[in-house]
This record gives C-alpha cells, sequence and structure tokens, in this order.
C-alpha cells in the first residue's frame, strides 16, 4: 500500500513538471544555428541552459541546410537562438519569422562584429571574434537569469581557462611559421591564417567563389593551379565539407608536388569534441604540416 501511494505522489509530480525533472523545467533553452556556437553556449551556460544545436552533421554543407519540424519547434520554445549571420544561416531567420514568440532572445554573431551579409562569415576561426562571441553569449544568459549572473561569470572564465591550449598554439604557430605562404581551398581559413601571421597567397576570388557554391573566374583557377604547380606554397588547407571538382583537383596537384594538405572543417568533427579540442586538433595538424616541410 506504502509503494503505490508513493508511486501515485511520483507519478503526479512527473505530470505537474510536464513531465521533466524540476531542474530540467527551469533550464534556459537555447537554439545554435551551427554546433561550433553550440558548444559554447552549453560551456558558458553549464547546468543552467539546454542547448540544441541545429547543423551538426559533417557530411553536409552548413550553408546548403534545410530546416524541418523539429528545428521549427525547438526555435518557438527558445528562449536564446544564437545564429551566425552574413548570409551563413538564412534558414534561421525565416525559422524566427515562422516561430514568433515575446520571450525569445536572438543573437545574430555578425551584427555583433559588425558584418553583413557578402562578407566573410567564418568567425569561428577568429580567435579575436570567439571571445567577443563567448562575452555576448554570457551576457544574454545573465540578462535572461540575473539571479545566476555570478555563476555565468564563472562559466565564462572556466572557458577562456579551457581555450589557453588553443592560444597558446597559435601563439607557437606564429612564432614558428609567421609569413609562411599557405594555400587554401576556401574562405573558411582567411581569419585563422590572419591571427597566426601566415601568408594566404590564394587569389581572393577564388576562395570566396568556391565558399559560396559558385564556380571560381578561371584567371583565379589559374593562378593558384601555378602557384601551387611552381611549390609557392607549403601547406594546402582544405575545406572538408565544401568539395567541389576544381578544389580535388587542387589538392591533386598539391599531394603530386608533394605539398601536404590540411582538412579543416564548418562544423565541429567528430561530434564528441567540444569547440576548443576540435579547433586545437586542426591547429596542431597544421602545425604538424608546416613542420614537415620546414
Amino acid at each position: 500500500m506504502r509503494w503505490w501511494i508513493g508511486a501515485c505522489v511520483a507519478l503526479l509530480l512527473v505530470v505537474a513538471c510536464g513531465g521533466q525533472s524540476p531542474a530540467a523545467s527551469t533550464a534556459i533553452g537555447v537554439v545554435a544555428g551551427e554546433n561550433f556556437w553550440g558548444s559554447l553556449a552549453t560551456q558558458l551556460g553549464g547546468t543552467k541552459v539546454s542547448v540544441h544545436s541545429v547543423v551538426t552533421d559533417p557530411n553536409a554543407d552548413p550553408h546548403e541546410y534545410e530546416s524541418n519540424s523539429a528545428d521549427a519547434k525547438a526555435f518557438a520554445d527558445a528562449r536564446l537562438v544564437i545564429l551566425n549571420g552574413a548570409g551563413y544561416d538564412t534558414w534561421g531567420q525565416k525559422l524566427l519569422d515562422a516561430n514568433p514568440s515575446a520571450g525569445r532572445q536572438v543573437m545574430t554573431v555578425a551584427d555583433l562584429l559588425g558584418k553583413k551579409e557578402g562578407d566573410n562569415p567564418h568567425f569561428w576561426y577568429s580567435p579575436t571574434y570567439v571571445k567577443q562571441v563567448a562575452d555576448k553569449i554570457t551576457s544574454e544568459l545573465q540578462s535572461i537569469d540575473p539571479s545566476d549572473a555570478s555563476y555565468f561569470d564563472q562559466q565564462r572564465a572556466q572557458l577562456a581557462t579551457a581555450m589557453q591550449p588553443v592560444d597558446a598554439e597559435i601563439a607557437t604557430i606564429k612564432q614558428k611559421y609567421a609569413g609562411v605562404p599557405i594555400g587554401s581551398t576556401e574562405s573558411i581559413f582567411v581569419y585563422m591564417a590572419d591571427a597566426l601571421g601566415v601568408n594566404l597567397t590564394t587569389p581572393p576570388e577564388f576562395m570566396q567563389a568556391v565558399a559560396e557554391g559558385t564556380d571560381p573566374p578561371a584567371s583565379a583557377v589559374a593562378e593558384f593551379q601555378d602557384q601551387v604547380s611552381h611549390n609557392q606554397i607549403k601547406v594546402l588547407v582544405y575545406n572538408i565539407q565544401t568539395v567541389t571538382d576544381v578544389t580535388t583537383n587542387i589538392k591533386s596537384l598539391a599531394a603530386s608536388h608533394h605539398i601536404p594538405s590540411v582538412g579543416v572543417s564548418e562544423t565541429i568533427q567528430p561530434l564528441n569534441l567540444n569547440f576548443q579540442d576540435w579547433q586545437l586538433k586542426q591547429l596542431q595538424s597544421l602545425e604538424a604540416a608546416l613542420k614537415s616541410v620546414s
């Protein structure tokens, strides 16, 4: 009898909480357009947030993502939505418009950074921009939940500590290889190349066209091929999620001239890594490639 009464009380509590534990029901619902921003939001929010990242598929080009009903519901229920902006995730704005909510805050990274459509949207490859985004996410969470402001400050400090190996690796590469010429099949690496101090010699028209899913100008293709054929670059950075016949040919040409290629991705890969471990792994691969040809 006591067992039966206890079970009924437990059931009533679950129903009263909407099928969730009290802790889960009070978590701030956060939707991130991409899993790199989602990883940062998860770490910055800690136990106070529940984060849903929309674009996570390692085999898909995030530029071409098509939303579904599950994502629409997540947008409708979210207290905070984080979008990249600058034309990278235009589907996100459509979901916002289709699922209005008075209690939802929207943070667009491009707006924070003063960027617009047509600018290079790969902001997560800039260490400076990542710090600005982390600060903004923290302030957004504090505005939603002021009573836990000090907790979010602690989480921000912990993320800064967790990012130190990435910062150290960037400093190491810059110290050893500043000015070394490298190539990139896409504009994904422009911001990081600047942070590293390496000389990204690929024609900008080539990288931008690939990023936008269009054919690069023939003159830009010829110039890039000439750089590779004459070993004018030491390493080729290759976007593994934006692959075309042109980029594949460039990669093959680099291999034939003994130029190592380093793969980088648009979204976190593998999925079990957090933002900083993903970035560190890619940077270490780049350092190893540069060391092999130095």
